[in-house]
């Protein structure tokens, strides 16, 4: 059984875009990850998935991004924006 369906996988700019179970995010690729924003995009096209959604994987890169990691990362900053504007 998979953890997580991973739908897309994109890049804009320095920005990573992904759609998992359903839902969209983008992430600031500086925030996340320095191989990958200062990776040209050739080697950031080029990547894996683990086989139960877990992540994925940049092989050329050596790089390895959570899912889990990444949406409980989006969570945190909109709750802390939700707290900011209260």
């Amino acid at each position: 059984m998979k953890h997580h369906q991973i739908q897309k996988v994109a890049f804009s700019g320095e920005m990573l875009q992904l759609t998992v179970d359903d839902k969209e995010y983008s992430f600031d690729l500086k925030s996340i990850s320095k191989a990958l924003f200062k990776a040209n995009a050739s080697k950031r096209n080029s990547f894996e998935f683990d086989s139960f959604g877990y992540g994925i994987h940049w092989p050329e890169l050596d790089e390895d991004l959570s899912i889990d990691g990444l949406i409980q990362s989006q969570h945190a900053i909109d709750n802390t924006k939700k707290l900011i504007n209260a």
